[in-house]
């Protein structure tokens, strides 16, 4: 087993991410795992080291980071049955310098803060693409129930207004939504003020 060997320079920035995030790991570790094109650096790296001996205990973020850890022999949990985690590691599709930041763009947004809320210490990992002077050219992603997703939106709009933002909600996915790993659906929202 050896690790992806990006060739085009923003992917090697998300390698070298991940790689820096792989030194933070200690053996006996219960570790968030993140979702998306750099936490699955993080996850091609973790699997090398258990596969050289390193023993964690893993939480996925999503089906498909599940099925990665899987297929590199990650050892995985269930949050409740781990209690508090020591780390989690994750991308982001936005970041500032003071650290705010937009996630959830690949759609497993509400387990990822799950996650990330239940561990003692987060590591995001993010190429320079993702760094901006201020938040916002990314839509807001906003995980909704399916029951009157549509009721959901329109009080989006309203939640907003009171702050003084117009913009636009989207359902991804449109008239075929996407689904989340949870079943739910998924917003984008743009907003301007």
């Amino acid at each position: 087993m050896s690790l992806l060997q990006p060739t085009e320079p923003i992917e090697i920035m998300k390698q070298k991410a991940a790689l820096r995030a792989l030194e933070c790991v200690r053996p006996g570790m219960k570790l968030g795992l993140g979702t998306g094109s750099t936490a699955r650096y993080f996850v091609d790296g973790l699997g090398q080291k258990c596969a050289d001996g390193l023993e964690v205990v893993c939480v996925p973020t999503s089906e498909a980071t599940r099925a990665q850890a899987a297929e590199l022999g990650i050892a995985m949990a269930e949050l409740g049955a781990l209690g508090r985690l020591d780390l989690t590691v994750d991308g982001a599709d936005e970041m500032t310098r003071d650290l705010h930041l937009l996630k959830g763009g690949g759609g497993a947004l509400l387990r990822e803060k799950i996650v990330a809320a239940s561990s003692d210490a987060m590591i995001v990992i993010a190429d320079d693409t993702k760094l901006k002077d201020h938040l916002g050219a990314f839509a807001l992603p906003v995980e909704v129930n399916k029951f009157a997703h549509d009721a959901t939106a329109a009080a989006l709009h309203g939640v907003f207004a009171q702050f003084g933002l117009s913009g636009a909600i989207a359902l991804r996915g449109g008239e075929t939504p996407f689904e989340t790993d949870g079943g739910h659906f998924i917003y984008d929202c743009a907003w301007e003020n």
